[in-house]
């Protein structure tokens, strides 16, 4: 059986330990060098380009998120292990590890990192897919006779890079298709390296979940388990036909997921649509202060990544569910594109308190689309507003601020809400 080494590179066949190194890490598997679709998913980025950058933190749990009436947006595997979670209330996460360092989110640092990354990737092959700042796509398709390798070597070489030149750790999904490679990735992580073969799949997915499938929800399972769907197996058993009847295209797409058949391609050039962040509440809450404060802080993380993709949008969207997972949405177009976090939050605000009284809720988002360059962002609010360049001008100097000091050196009231 063919092996590889994630040391020294070293291909040889099957054995417990490398023999030129010596290594334990060894991946083996019988169509080892036949695959080629692979998923990338970094390990607890955001914690852990923190403890990079701050060694200091290396033995300690890190959370990132907001204050006490916020939420975890990451937690490093220290704190995972203490039962810390992502969308995870901030108070609750305290109580599980009340030793943890609380940081706030750098969002354009993290991006200027992830471009790092990508330009690593982009040495192996041009068909990348970024599904966010530290997880991708990657069709390694017809690239050994260019790397003189085959993708899971050059894969493993991308991992060891990574940790050798960026000081970060990731973990590799490599099989046949999209969806199995993003399967495989969080098989053994971190710092895994997991591998679903063609002649493997049937046998692998039999006895899984259905909420392996990534987009299936809580709201997606319930309805699956109200018609007696909660393993693979259990689709199986569904004819295309009825499956499509019962759950329209997400049925057709089960029913070829079941089979482990997934025919989309990984594009590297489907441009980015839109740029949103949401939070999930652990209790439904109607309160007008702790939800203003979730919409500004909402409002400054979609602001960091269009300035960090030096993107602007011209729509802006809100996003709500109501405890009873009804689902309501408000959006508005803007006489220019924005990117500015005073204008995103002013905005998104305005359209909340058109459903405020609707609650309480349990999810709430914002988003701007409708994307273009930077050029020319937040212009035409100097017209339409007095205040506006004011704000803008101010917004401008804290950010050359936290780009230098840290994202929480300057604070403004209602983001600890």
């Amino acid at each position: 059986m063919p092996a590889l080494c994630r040391d020294c590179l070293a291909t040889f066949k099957d054995g417990a330990r490398c023999p030129s190194c010596r290594s334990p890490r060894v991946l083996s598997h019988p169509e080892l060098f036949d695959l080629s679709i692979a998923h990338m998913d970094c390990d607890a980025f955001y914690a852990s380009v923190e403890k990079r950058d701050d060694p200091d933190l290396a033995d300690k749990p890190v959370i990132i998120g907001g204050g006490r009436r916020g939420v975890v947006s990451t937690a490093c595997y220290i704190a995972r292990l203490r039962g810390v979670k992502s969308a995870m209330p901030m108070f609750q996460a305290l109580k599980l590890c009340p030793d943890a360092v609380v940081i706030a989110p750098r969002g354009s640092h993290y991006a200027k990192v992830s471009k790092d990354i990508r330009a690593l990737m982009n040495e192996l092959t041009p068909l990348i897919e970024p599904l966010s700042l530290d997880e991708a796509f990657l069709d390694m398709t017809g690239t050994q006779k260019l790397h003189h390798a085959p993708p899971a070597v050059m894969l493993a070489r991308l991992i060891k890079r990574m940790q050798d030149e960026l000081g970060l750790s990731g973990s590799i999904g490599l099989s046949h298709n999209k969806f199995l490679a993003k399967v495989a990735s969080d098989l053994d992580k971190p710092r895994g390296f997991s591998i679903i073969g063609k002649a493997e799949t049937a046998d692998f997915l039999h006895d899984k979940p259905v909420g392996l499938i990534w987009g299936v929800g809580k709201v997606t399972q319930a309805s699956l388990e109200k018609a007696g769907i909660r393993t693979f197996t259990d689709l199986l058993r569904w004819e295309r036909d009825d499956l499509f009847v019962r759950f329209g295209a997400m049925g057709e797409r089960l029913w070829h997921l079941a089979r482990g058949q997934d025919k989309r391609r990984i594009s590297a050039n489907d441009p980015v649509k839109s740029i949103s962040h949401e939070t999930t509440f652990s209790t439904d809450t109607s309160d007008s202060k702790i939800l203003d404060g979730h919409l500004w802080r909402l409002s400054e993380n979609v602001s960091d990544r269009a300035k960090a993709r030096k993107m602007a949008g011209r729509v802006v969207t809100v996003k709500l569910k109501r405890s009873n997972h009804t689902a309501l949405s408000r959006r508005v177009s803007l006489s220019d594109k924005t990117q500015s976090t005073d204008r995103i939050y002013r905005t998104a605000r305005a359209l909340f308190d058109l459903v405020a009284d609707q609650g309480p809720f349990r999810l709430i988002g914002v988003g701007i689309s409708d994307l273009g360059s930077d050029i020319d962002a937040d212009m035409a609010g100097d017209l339409l507003d007095p205040d506006a360049g004011r704000r803008r001008a101010a917004e401008q100097a804290t950010d050359q601020i936290r780009a230098r000091f840290g994202k929480d050196v300057i604070k403004k009231g209602r983001a600890i809400r």
